[in-house]
């Protein structure tokens, strides 16, 4: 039977949290608990309450955006390793598009508005967090114009 581990050692086992120092990161871990998605379920939707986000440990999560009369544009999809979600850090804290389960997924979920909290209390802390989240909502971000450009293809010169 395998043992459970510490949220604060599957922490240092994600790469979100690589070479972050152990104070901090045992600091956060009080933030965490373990979840499990089937294929098929929903971490969040568009439009909820984004409370917390997720660090996949194992499975695939799909990115997607409705689309009036259409099938959900899948936007990204995440692997172990990657995180998803990032409202929980901007008001309004709301979901602006869903992230389904492929899947099962294993993951941690850090509560938001606990980290929040934290980081509040603790600037270094959040300085930690916002230096790990720039590069991904940057990446995230790219993608979606590197898939725009695939769609709408680069606009012809005017004669």
């Amino acid at each position: 039977m395998e043992t459970l581990k510490p949220i604060d050692e599957l922490l240092d086992e994600h790469p979100f949290f690589a070479g972050m120092e152990d104070g901090p990161r045992k600091f956060i871990a009080g933030c965490g608990r373990n979840e499990v998605f089937h294929a098929g379920d929903y971490l969040f939707r568009e439009g909820d309450p984004a409370d917390r986000f997720f660090l996949i440990r194992h499975g695939s999560v799909a990115l997607e955006l409705h689309v009036p009369g259409r099938e959900p544009l899948v936007v990204d999809t995440l692997q172990s390793g990657e995180i998803a979600g990032w409202s929980w850090l901007l008001p309004p804290h709301k979901w602006a598009n869903d992230a389904r389960a492929t899947t099962l997924v294993r993951a941690i979920s850090l509560d938001g508005t606990c980290l929040r909290g934290k980081c509040e209390e603790d600037h270094s802390v959040g300085y930690e967090v916002f230096k790990r989240f720039i590069p991904v909502i940057a990446g995230r971000l790219s993608a979606v114009r590197m898939q725009l450009m695939d769609v709408y293809g680069t606009p012809q010169k005017k004669r």
